[in-house]
């Protein structure tokens, strides 16, 4: 018989502005890590706050912030990142929020340039972090 805690779901599937449901968790709680999916930059309405990179990205890392808090815990328990962005000239506006956000705890982190899905996005993280 397994010991093992149950997974956990943590939040409801996102909307979209145009009302489409995104097939979803926003977090799962499993071995006492917080596995957070890939979050944008959107507000609650599901539109994107802005086209410069550095206000997806704050808004983005302030999504994660509200997840992990949800769940218990916070930015300073993130231990893997992984940010995808659309054009390498955002790096640097991206790293200046990050190191503004998460300097003091900076987890490992991957960053890869790549197309996303929804248009205008110019950011995209998911994260692992301990859970409390």
């Amino acid at each position: 018989m397994s010991t093992a805690a149950p997974v956990q779901r943590i939040g409801q599937p996102p909307q979209l502005a145009d009302g489409r449901i995104i097939p979803l968790s926003p977090a799962v709680q499993a071995q006492g890590l917080l596995f957070v999916s890939g979050q944008l930059g959107l507000d609650d309405q599901g539109q994107l706050v802005s086209p410069d990179a550095g206000a997806q990205t704050r808004q983005t890392l302030n999504r994660i912030e509200q997840i992990l808090h949800q769940a218990g815990s916070d930015l300073s328990r993130i231990v893997k990142a992984t940010i995808w962005i659309t054009d390498k000239a955002d790096f640097a506006a991206v790293n200046k929020v990050w190191a503004e956000l998460l300097g003091a705890h900076p987890p490992a982190r991957s960053t890869v340039v790549s197309e996303l899905l929804i248009p205008g996005a110019r950011i995209e993280i998911d994260v692992i972090a301990a859970a409390s």
